[in-house]
């Protein structure tokens, strides 16, 4: 199966997912049933219900990201916390537990 044939077949909310979890190389339980369920064609699962996709799928599913993230004029770095989220350095540092990255 390949996610780009059956793009048009997943449901706003399914395809939502997979906008925002582009790194996902194994979906979980519940899209992998909605994806079997939307194919026309059998999918491979694994023993916990899971589908392992393509490097094709993950490519597919990123340059989406990235068209939309165009659209808007924004940027989306995969497998990274975004800017504007997580930690602040200048405020959250615990200095009991940072290292000076020096070597001894």
């Amino acid at each position: 199966m390949e996610l780009k044939t059956q793009w048009h077949r997943l449901d706003p909310a399914t395809r939502r997912w997979f906008m925002d979890n582009p790194g996902c190389v194994v979906l979980p339980r519940t899209i992998a049933t909605i994806v079997a369920r939307v194919a026309d064609e059998p999918v491979v699962r694994d023993q916990h219900g899971a589908i392992q996709l393509s490097a094709e799928d993950v490519s597919f599913i990123q340059t989406r990201v990235h068209s939309s993230a165009a659209a808007a004029g924004e940027h989306k770095f995969f497998d990274s916390v975004q800017p504007g989220q997580g930690v602040d350095p200048a405020t959250e540092v615990d200095s009991e537990s940072t290292e000076s990255g020096h070597l001894d």
